[in-house]
């Protein structure tokens, strides 16, 4: 349900760009693939949970775990699409200025992602291939860089190489 509500505030917010165009700030194409990539990843999280249901041994942390790992994906959803950007003078400036939470928050959500890969029992977690651990340490690392740096293009280079490697990621893992 929480990542419905993510999902929903991402497709509201796109939705709006196309609906109201003169009353939308500048849009900033940059921000717009985040937008794109944020949703990729809550569909490659919808698909991961659905190992959940192997899982024998419940308890009140595996749960609370879970929906506080769920939490961060529809902040993160908020942060990159918020109802409201008022206070800036476009999407770029926004993005820029919020930077620092939305990569910050990817880095917690890649963290835990290796708890929430455990929690599906050791024989899941072994199974992942080689890519899983790089996939996560490379977007942990990267995540670091996008705080660091206010180079636009920079921050180009790093939507494409999550981007790519997520692809790779998903055709590696998922599509047989």
């Amino acid at each position: 349900m929480i990542l419905g509500f993510g999902v929903a505030q991402l497709l509201k917010n796109v939705v709006k760009l196309i609906d109201h165009p003169r009353k939308s700030k500048s849009i900033y194409w940059l921000h717009l693939c985040w937008v794109f990539y944020i949703f990729i990843l809550i569909v490659l999280f919808w698909w991961w949970e659905y190992r959940l249901e192997t899982v024998q041994h419940w308890n009140f942390f595996s749960y609370l775990f879970l929906i506080i790992y769920t939490t961060l994906y529809y902040v993160l959803c908020v942060l990159i699409f918020p109802d409201n950007i008022d206070e800036y003078k476009d999407y770029k400036d926004y993005f820029f200025s919020r930077k620092n939470w939305f990569f910050l928050f990817q880095i917690l959500l890649f963290v835990i992602d290796f708890g929430d890969s455990l929690l599906k029992g050791k024989a899941y977690f072994q199974s992942l291939h080689w890519t899983y651990p790089v996939r996560n340490i490379l977007h942990i690392a990267l995540c670091f860089l996008g705080i660091k740096s206010s180079n636009k293009k920079v921050q180009t280079c790093l939507f494409f190489i999550l981007f790519a490697f997520d692809i790779l990621f998903i055709a590696q893992n998922y599509l047989y």
